[in-house]
């Protein structure tokens, strides 16, 4: 019978035998591999929830900014004329960019690309791709103006964003 030297290649196996519990170690097994795709699926499953929490509550910050905006517009509005704009989503939106009946030069509030989506006809549009509401005289805010968002067609109003 032959001996094996220090350098043989048969050597070589038992060491790793020896080194893995007297099986060889040749890479990961199947079983190792489904838990990391189980704990990838899963913090991916936390990420996309997060992400979607994050772009609702940005979305809200971005319509409670541009109803101060408007609101400060058609406060400004009134200060000039005399009178709140009239109760007509698009007569807003003109008189407030200086192309209205009364207003027909002075700019409020400057249309911005997602604010609306039509420079000429307006109307306001909120982060959920619908218009800003806008009444006058107010039910909510009697003696002066309605203007809100209804965060995406939210049927509660509670969760409206209002002036």
């Amino acid at each position: 019978m032959k001996k094996l030297g220090a350098g043989s290649r048969e050597q070589g196996a038992r060491g790793e035998l020896a080194a893995a519990g007297g099986r060889l170690s040749r890479g990961f097994t199947l079983i190792e591999l489904m838990v990391v795709v189980a704990i990838i699926a899963v913090l991916a499953g936390l990420t996309l929830g997060t992400l979607g929490y994050v772009n609702r509550k940005g979305a809200e910050s971005r319509a409670r900014s541009e109803v101060a905006t408007i609101a400060a517009a058609i406060d400004n509005y009134k200060l000039e004329f005399g009178s709140f704009p009239s109760n007509n989503t698009t007569a807003l939106f003109k008189e407030l960019t200086g192309q209205g009946t009364v207003n027909k030069t002075r700019v409020f509030i400057e249309p911005t690309p997602g604010l609306v989506t039509n420079t000429v006809n307006g109307p306001f549009i909120d982060p959920w791709g619908t218009a800003y509401n806008y009444r006058n005289p107010g039910t909510n805010n009697v003696g002066f103006f309605d203007l809100w968002s209804t965060a995406g067609g939210a049927s509660d109003q509670s969760q409206w964003i209002r002036n």
